[in-house]
């Protein structure tokens, strides 16, 4: 079978492990069955080379607990993986490694004609959840688009929001990496009561402005939660994103970053086309390039970004 899971971006800012947008940027993978047992990884592209080829790799284990979960040993396994989302960046690649075991692991054990697959998005998502341990990167994989996820009596939970269709996702990535544990090792254990009931307004005030009133999103991607906290690991990220909030531009930390995240509202946007059908994406990322080039010398990959509004993908593998 094959496997496509997008980019994602979570908090945007105050929506800390609750809020996802889903990007167009995708991993994919084909996972077949051998039967002699053997488990051969290839990977190419981002982490070739790094990442483990053996049942360590993330998206075996993850396929390992769905099987165990339902009291089956995992068979011999050949999974191909073509890798696109930068890892350790903050832009969702361990949960998109996750999602694609936990899709495969799902699609499997189903029994499912291999002509016409599809997934359990709701199963899917709280498995891999479960894994991930939280439920903001896994949401947007999953269902794609904007998603609000929470934990209930009954388990992870998530819901979708249509996002405008003036927004317009810009990502500012830079060459060094942060992992999450080591950006929520400096988060404390409690923050003041102010800053906490200033965060659940922007919070709020988010899904209001991404679902319809992108001319808000500056007020409404204020955080006083976890951004300031992770400023010893990614100053530059902190500054650039500071920066480029006082010329007006919507910029928040991707998850965990280093990864800024520009929320572009493309009907608003200087020098592009009021159309929010046909904006000049371009042009908004020429002007991100020189507005990030001038404030370090570091090298920063400016990318304009499309909203996934699918989510993971299965299929029977391609020819």
């Amino acid at each position: 079978m094959h496997v496509r899971t997008p980019a994602t971006s979570a908090n945007l800012g105050p929506g800390f492990d609750s809020l996802g947008l889903a990007l167009g940027l995708h991993d994919e993978a084909d996972v077949r069955i051998t039967g002699d047992g053997d488990l051969v990884v290839d990977v190419e592209g981002e982490g070739a080379g790094e990442v483990p080829r053996d049942s360590s790799h993330l998206i075996v284990r993850a396929m390992r607990a769905v099987f165990e979960e339902a009291g089956e040993p995992l068979p011999g396994l050949h999974l191909r993986c073509t890798n696109r989302i930068p890892h350790g960046r903050g832009m969702g690649s361990s949960a998109s490694a996750i999602v694609t075991g936990v899709s495969a692991a799902t699609a499997l054990l189903s029994g499912q004609d291999p002509a016409h697959l599809s997934l359990d998005r709701d199963r899917v998502f709280r498995l891999a959840a479960e894994i991930e341990g939280h439920p903001d990167n896994v949401a947007p994989c999953v269902y794609g688009g904007f998603t609000v996820a929470w934990r209930s009596a009954e388990g992870w939970r998530a819901t979708g929001v249509a996002p405008s269709a003036r927004l317009r996702p810009l990502v500012c990535i830079p060459d060094e990496r942060l992992s999450t544990e080591q950006a929520r090792g400096l988060l404390p254990g409690t923050v003041p009561h102010a800053d906490a009931a200033f965060t659940a307004g922007r919070a709020a005030l988010l899904v209001a402005a991404v679902s319809g009133h992108p001319e808000l999103l500056l007020e409404a991607t204020e955080d006083r939660l976890h951004e300031q906290y992770r400023r010893p690991a990614m100053p530059e990220s902190l500054r650039i994103a500071r920066e480029l909030r006082d010329e007006g531009l919507p910029a928040v930390v991707s998850g965990a970053g280093p990864t800024v995240l520009v929320l572009v509202d493309a009907g608003r946007a200087g020098g592009v086309s009021s159309s929010p059908e046909t904006p000049d994406v371009a042009q908004i990322s020429d002007d991100l390039v020189d507005s990030v080039q001038r404030r370090t010398g570091k090298h920063w990959h400016i990318r304009p970004l499309a909203i996934d509004p699918a989510g993971a993908w299965i299929e029977t593998p391609r020819s």
